[in-house]
């Protein structure tokens, strides 16, 4: 694991609009969409971006509490970077609002619709590299395929348009700090989307392709779309996933030792913000790659104090409550440790023991070294190599959270 710099990125999330034409009594955000909520997957999919970023939820003024509490459970350990802010009477207003608490570092802005709640990671990803790329404001579009057609108010056509010159638009729209709140400062009248507001500035704004996913859900025909897909996303994840994860830790001789979840008195410990525990880091990495929920760094990082100095069992159950929210179980964990010292032979059975009772499953633990080649033989630190197999079906009983 590695020490997660501040964020440089921040994604505004608005979600704060009432969401009158989706025919539901809550605000859209709020609606459910597959056992989680529109806000709870957008967040989901922004905290599952490359870098970490600052999150700002922006919120009906009478659901903040509600909204922290989706927000935060699919932050994680990134909940430190999630802040959450009330809406104004306008979305222009509640981007405005969201903008107001961005932290100093951010030099990279997107603004994204909670609506759009299965936009993927890497749509956001590719958002923010355009940014930096042309240091101009970067909007993902979709080609129109419909013939388009300008009409009257009585519905007769009009003429022609020409839809290559033409495209659909999605969030997150992305822009670099300082021209965005230009944008705002600047503003005389409401836009229908951040993009018109920097245009409406004088500054450029460019489309990347987008993503049909990132489909804005407004009405209720769109949510129904939504489940389906979700639906058929769910049946392709009926073969077993494997995962596989790297860990390497500097030997810090102020620090005690844990390995593979067990205290080795008398050994030298590794450094690392946690207990530096490289062989349970790697297990969780190959986890949360075979679930596709990104890596150790990305999910956990520095930015929670509850993980400075925490153990692995800490990391092992919210891995494994986040594999089993994703729909899968452990079927094995294999795991080598790669250094001169400790000998692991004589504890390999307990450390087996210890880590398969909280994955439930069988976990085999070996040991390896390089021959004196490279850091590990030369004795300044240990790696780790894991290989993870899962499968889908739910746990059987509750999995709790590292909170609980």
């Amino acid at each position: 694991m590695t020490d997660s710099p501040a964020p440089l990125v921040a994604v505004i999330i608005v979600a704060a609009g009432s969401g009158t034409r989706l025919g539901h009594e809550l605000p859209k955000a709020f609606v459910p969409l597959a056992g989680r909520t529109l806000l709870e997957r957008a967040v989901e999919s922004v905290f599952g971006m490359r870098e970490a970023a600052q999150v700002i939820v922006v919120a009906p003024e009478d659901r903040l509490d509600e909204a922290r509490a989706l927000a935060a459970g699919r932050a994680g350990s990134a909940v430190g970077y999630l802040d959450v802010v009330s809406g104004g009477d306008s979305r222009q207003a509640s981007v405005k609002r969201g903008l107001a608490v961005l932290r100093p570092d951010v030099d990279t802005v997107l603004v994204h619709d909670a609506a759009r709640a299965l936009t993927p990671s890497a749509l956001c990803d590719a958002v923010v590299a355009a940014v930096r790329a042309s240091g101009a404001g970067v909007v993902p579009g979709l080609d129109v395929v419909d013939s388009i057609k300008r009409v009257d108010s009585q519905g007769a056509v009009l003429a022609g348009v020409d839809r290559q010159d033409l495209s659909a638009v999605q969030t997150p729209q992305g822009f670099p700090r300082r021209m965005l709140l230009s944008a705002f400062d600047t503003a005389t009248e409401e836009q229908t989307d951040d993009a018109a507001l920097v245009l409406s500035a004088g500054f450029p704004v460019s489309v990347i392709p987008g993503d049909p996913l990132a489909f804005k859900i407004t009405t209720a025909w769109d949510l129904h779309r939504a489940e389906l897909l979700l639906s058929a996303r769910a049946q392709t994840t009926g073969l077993p996933r494997v995962g596989t994860g790297l860990d390497v830790h500097a030997f810090d001789d102020t620090s005690e030792l844990w390995l593979a979840g067990l205290h080795w008195p008398g050994e030298r410990g590794l450094s690392g913000y946690s207990d530096g525990d490289a062989a349970v880091h790697a297990i969780c990495d190959a986890l949360l790659s075979a679930a596709g929920l990104g890596d150790v760094g990305g999910v956990f990082g520095t930015a929670d104090a509850r993980l400075a100095g925490a153990h692995g069992d800490v990391f092992l159950r919210e891995t494994l409550r986040r594999v089993a929210d994703a729909g899968f179980r452990v079927g094995n964990v294999s795991v080598q440790v790669i250094g001169n010292r400790p000998r692991l032979a004589p504890r390999r059975a307990e450390a087996e023991a210890f880590l398969g009772a909280i994955l439930g499953a069988p976990v085999s633990v070996s040991a390896t070294t390089t021959d004196a080649l490279g850091f590990t033989g030369r004795g300044e630190g240990l790696a780790a190599i894991a290989s993870a197999l899962l499968v889908p079906a739910a746990l059987q009983g509750p999995v709790l959270s590292w909170e609980a």
